[in-house]
Formats: structure tokens, C-alpha cells, sequence
């Protein structure tokens, strides 16, 4: 009989800091319950977690060291027995021990949740998959801000997380929600 291997849920930067107005209009405001409540589950089944944190070189970000919107938001916030790797790029994987870490404990189904859609959450999902990994991206568990393009045109949050998504579809991750993953 084969080993069943769990899949870890891997929170990506779910910190204060993306609770700042400045930061604007959001699509996905249910994305934090749905996160809550898959971390539940997997904390219930004795499941994998992962939380992801960045930490910012910049002042001026809202992950800048020292300040409360660098702290992980108290609902998501992760207990002493979960991982957390630091980041200082959107990228999980650059400068972190996560792929290592992953590979010793033979995890090589990982769900991904949190921030921003289309940077830390596509660049892990990206990179994850290019490593080998079979990555999903939970879309209700993700959000993202309105977005202005190099021509200077706005797209609306529900716009880019919706393009974000469909790249990842294409060629690095499975697309689901949080409904799916609890009944499966």
C-alpha cells in the first residue's frame, strides 16, 4: 500500500501590512475566512503548514522590520510547531531553505494561499512547479489590489487576479477553491 503523503498549505505573506488602506481597492475579501479555514482543517488533520513572511529592505514598505503591519495578522498567525521562512523577495523559494526543507520531509504536493496573486503568490506557484512540485492555488483563498499598466490604463483587482490565475493554470498549477480541497 503507498504512503499516503499529505499536501502542506503554504501561507504566503498574510502580515498587518496588507491590511493598509494605502495599498487600495482589493478584490476577494472572503479570501482571509477562506484561509482560516483551510488552515483549520489542516490543523486538524495534523497536516503540513507553512507560513511565509516578508520582510522588506524598503522604509517605506508595509513589511518594513520593526513595525506592527510586519507581523503575521493574529487569525493567521502560526504556532510554534509550523514552519515559517523569511523572504526579502516575492519569491518563496530565492534565499530561503523552503525547497529544502520540503524535499527532507517528501512533500511534494503543496497548496498555496495568500499574497498578492499576481507577485508572491505566482512567483512561489512558478517556481514550485518549475522545481518539480505539484502546486494549487486556492482562488478564493488569494487576493490582489487594482493594478495600473505600463501605459497608465487601471485594471481592477478582480481583473488581475483573474489573469494572474489563468497564467498559473497554464503551465504551473492546478486552479481551486476552498470548497473543493475541504470535500476531497
Amino acid at each position: 500500500m503507498a504512503k499516503h503523503v499529505p499536501q502542506v498549505l503554504l501561507i504566503i505573506d498574510m502580515q498587518q501590512g496588507m491590511l493598509k488602506p494605502r495599498l487600495g481597492p482589493r478584490n476577494n475579501p472572503e479570501a482571509e475566512q477562506n484561509i482560516a479555514v483551510l488552515l483549520g482543517h489542516w490543523r486538524a488533520n495534523a497536516w503540513p503548514v507553512v507560513h511565509v513572511r516578508h520582510i522588506s529592505r524598503s522604509e517605506g514598505s508595509v513589511f518594513y522590520p520593526g513595525q506592527p503591519g510586519c507581523e503575521f495578522q493574529p487569525a493567521l498567525a502560526p504556532l510554534k510547531t509550523e514552519a515559517v521562512f523569511e523572504k526579502n523577495v516575492p519569491d518563496a523559494f530565492i534565499a530561503t531553505q523552503l525547497e529544502r526543507w520540503l524535499r527532507i520531509r517528501d512533500l511534494g504536493k503543496m497548496v498555496i494561499v495568500g499574497v498578492i496573486t499576481n507577485n508572491s503568490v505566482e512567483a512561489t506557484a512558478r517556481t514550485g512547479a518549475n522545481l518539480g512540485f505539484d502546486v494549487t492555488v486556492v482562488g478564493d483563498g488569494t487576493y490582489t489590489f487594482d493594478q495600473a499598466d505600463l501605459r497608465g490604463h487601471l485594471w481592477r483587482a478582480e481583473d488581475v487576479h483573474a489573469m494572474s490565475l489563468s497564467n498559473l493554470a497554464m503551465d504551473y498549477a492546478t486552479i481551486s477553491n476552498t470548497a473543493t480541497l475541504l470535500s476531497s
